[in-house]
């Protein structure tokens, strides 16, 4: 049996008593005080998660752009220094290899943040697609020597502001600040962000794996009083799927094209000619077979990945890709794919999932979900 990794707060997290369990090849806490207390704990007040197993990828050099902008399907001429975006990477054949955030840190010099489950596979996309490109930069994974902290909810700039002299309560959604080396809390590469996977508002901070603990712990023992806890991965699988976040392995796929996934948002077939711009552009012209809804459950259930969706005579349509108790409506909530055909991807239609030996009523609903409490 392989050995699990650990992240730099491991032993913070065994003296708050946190559940562990694998994830993605690390040992990675699921939660401290229960997922149910961390979930609302982000929603009203904040909550900090140790997000380490994340992979950062350099990419540097006199052509890192157009690496870049080939690479992923989002289009790089709109980043500038300071400016984050999300997008995806794909195959020749329009299917996705993961989420990503891209980070424009000059204009030799692009972060990569991918997700943990698919460092390896990514890296290796990485390295085929640049030796296939013949372009001038370099690759270099840093994943093992950054740590990375997630402090998310209404009161997280409050907190963060008390812990640093720095202006982080002036950076705009999607943009982030590098402080000067020392600056924050010693570090010689710290990057601010303001991104998270909550549908709250928050910051991730990056920083060199020694100083992680000096963070956590500045920001807990300064948080207490706003109510601040810290959060596992259980709470953070919550708190995305309430926000309706595609999460790689549900929602996303190799078979899956990111038009199918919603996401033609950040799929800019226009701008540039991203790996598998000609299946995108395909699926565009002959028309998107499938289309992910959101659905809150109007009686007593949950329905998990693989539940079917059906119509009102009983037959399958779809499938759910995740699914769970929405700790803020009380009620079952998930995403899943059905045909993309206004009976069942209008909000307020209905569909039905088969749960067990019970069919359970849904109602199509956009997310985020703990809007419409």
């Amino acid at each position: 049996m392989d050995t699990l990794k650990t992240t730099p707060l491991q032993a913070i997290h065994i003296a708050l008593g946190a559940k562990m369990m694998p994830f993605a090849g690390f040992d990675m806490p699921v939660q401290y005080s229960g997922i149910i207390d961390e979930h609302h704990a982000v929603r009203q007040a904040a909550g900090l998660f140790d997000v380490s197993h994340m992979g950062e990828v350099f990419v540097r050099g006199s052509q890192a752009f157009d690496f870049v902008q080939r690479l992923v399907t989002n289009d790089a001429s709109k980043l500038y220094d300071g400016k984050a975006m999300y997008t995806v990477m794909c195959r020749e054949h329009g299917g996705v290899v993961d989420d990503l955030l891209v980070y424009r840190l000059s204009e030799e010099d692009y972060l990569l943040v991918v997700n943990a489950s698919n460092i390896e596979k990514d890296l290796a996309h990485i390295h085929d697609q640049h030796e296939k490109s013949g372009l001038d930069c370099r690759i270099e994974d840093i994943s093992d020597d950054m740590a990375l902290l997630a402090l998310q909810g209404p009161k997280a700039l409050d907190i963060l502001a008390e812990v640093t002299d720095l202006p982080v309560r002036d950076v705009a959604f999607y943009h982030f600040i590098r402080p000067e080396p020392g600056a924050f809390f010693g570090c010689d590469h710290a990057i601010i962000s303001s991104t998270g996977y909550t549908g709250e508002q928050g910051v991730e901070i990056y920083c060199e794996n020694e100083k992680a603990e000096d963070i956590w712990n500045a920001l807990m023992a300064t948080g207490k009083k706003h109510g601040l806890k810290p959060a596992g991965l259980g709470a953070r699988d919550t708190l995305r799927l309430e926000a309706g976040f595609c999460l790689y392995g549900h929602e996303l796929e190799e078979d899956i094209n990111p038009l199918e996934a919603g996401l033609g948002w950040v799929t800019k077939p226009d701008a540039a000619d991203f790996v598998g711009v000609e299946a995108v552009r395909q699926m565009k012209v002959d028309g998107i077979p499938r289309k992910i809804v959101g659905f809150v459950i109007t009686e007593r259930g949950i329905a998990r990945q693989g539940t079917v969706i059906a119509d009102a005579a009983g037959n399958e349509i779809g499938e759910v890709t995740s699914g769970t108790q929405s700790p803020v409506l009380g009620k079952g909530i998930g995403l899943g794919f059905v045909p993309n055909d206004p009976a069942y991807t209008t909000p307020g239609e209905t569909v039905y999932l088969s749960v067990r030996s019970r069919t359970l009523k849904a109602t199509v609903t956009k997310p985020p979900f703990h809007k419409h409490a």
